[in-house]
Formats: structure tokens, sequence, C-alpha cells
């Protein structure tokens, strides 16, 4: 089905764009004067191509207002290297959280952020937690950090993180110091931590999904309510996973 709204001129394209681009963790559902005021887009042309993104499915509507739509995750899962890394890990990852007994997640860099891009949940988490295709900040997870890690320092200046390292919790590393030094120690274990980092009651373990040239493509994770010393002992078992995975890509390559 094609939008007429979206066949009117490049403007209303970038305006349907800025729609979606409004939604984020703080925003996922808003009214259309929300949407109409975080967007920028006047509010009659918020209403209507909201109605014509809702036709299309990249917006719904709940009592509580508008949010995204299946369709853009539809959509998010046939981007090709997305696909081959949940092909290639989901396995893994059903394996990990039956031996855990843990969340287990697998999560991409984009800017700075991480995107889930799977998710297999627990019942025994009672800590709310991130949903799949959500996003977070690098400097708060242990995701983040495993792939900031192994990242080519010529790729990723922390400095540039600087206005991003916003405080999650009170323990979140909020210092360009503090997050080098978690990062070099992460180097050296292969394997990062989040405790209550991201959210009050969770921890996270995480290692690195590296590539053949050992950079990070992703990272995978188990999350649960826990101790640091309780979250340790899962340690290798996400490190093993995180290595198999690498193989079997690299293999697959």
């Amino acid at each position: 089905m094609s939008s007429p709204a979206l066949q009117d001129s490049p403007t209303s394209l970038r305006r349907a764009l800025s729609l979606l681009d409004a939604f984020d963790r703080a925003h996922p559902v808003m009214t259309v004067r929300e949407l109409a005021a975080r967007s920028g887009v006047s509010r009659s042309s918020t209403h209507r191509l909201a109605q014509d993104l809702i036709d299309w499915g990249a917006l719904e509507r709940t009592p509580q207002g508008l949010r995204l739509g299946v369709k853009l995750f539809e959509l998010g899962t046939l981007a090709p290297s997305q696909t081959t890394l949940r092909d290639a890990a989901g396995p893994y990852l059903h394996t990990l959280h039956e031996v855990t007994k843990l969340t287990a997640n697998l999560a991409v860099r984009e800017g700075n952020e991480i995107i889930y891009l799977e998710k297999i949940g627990t019942r025994t988490l009672r800590v709310p937690h991130t949903r799949l295709g959500g996003r977070m900040t690098l400097h708060a997870t242990a995701l983040g950090k495993a792939i900031l890690a192994f990242t080519r320092q010529d790729d990723v200046s922390l400095n540039a993180l600087t206005p991003t390292l916003v405080p999650m919790t009170p323990h979140t590393l909020t210092t360009v110091d503090a997050l080098r030094k978690e990062l070099a120690r992460a180097r050296l274990e292969k394997v990062a931590y989040d405790v209550e980092e991201s959210q009050l009651g969770l921890f996270c373990v995480a290692a690195p999904v590296l590539d053949r040239h050992g950079s990070a493509l992703a990272a995978i994770s188990v999350t649960g309510a826990t101790a640091l010393s309780q979250a340790q002992r899962f340690a290798p078992t996400v490190m093993a996973t995180a290595f198999a995975i690498s193989r079997g890509i690299v293999s697959a390559g």
C-alpha cells in the first residue's frame, strides 16, 4: 500500500521520518500533540501523516496514544548484517538461557547506543528490562562496554561520548576516566559488567562477538537480579558462548 502523503514531496517524507524518529526509550507512546511537539511537525501535518503511517503499519494506536508499529521491526530484521547475527546467535542464546536460567541478550552498536536484536526472557526476572528492538546507552550497559572495549580506538573517541555519559542510576559511570578504566579491564578479562548501572536491581554480564580481526560485531549477555560476586560466576559461560558465535560467523564468512 502506498501512502498518498508520502508521495506528495520529499518534504512529506522527511516529516514522516521525523515523526518516527521522535520515539525513543523515554517516549515509547505519545499523543498526536506530544508527537508534534517532539518532532517539530505541525499538529495538522502530524495528524495526517500519522494516519498514513498507521495505515501502512509503521505506527499503532493504543489507549494511551501512538507507538511504533510491528512493520518497522519486520523490516529491521531484513537488514543483512542483523539477520546473519540473529541467525548465527539464536541457537547459542537459547542454550545460554537454558543453562543459566537468566535472560539472554544480543545487541549491536548504533552511534552512542546499543540496539537489542534478540532477547530470550525468563519469568524469574522480576525487574522489568529493556525490550527487543529497544535502545540503551553504551556506557551504562555491559553489552555497550563489551562492544566499546573491542572497537578500534581510531573508531571510537571516548571524549566524544562525554555528552552522553548521563547517569541512569547512582552507579552509572559518568566520567571518561572511569569508563576508560572499565574498558581496559574488559579488554583484559574479555568480559564486561553492569551492576545496577542501567537499572537498579539488575546485573548484566556481557562478552563481545568478534570478527576475524578481533573487532566487535556485537555482544551477548545474561541479565539477572543478584550481586556482582554471583554475577561473576556466569562470566565463563557467557565468554564461551560469545567465542562459539564468533567462530561460527568467521567460519561462515
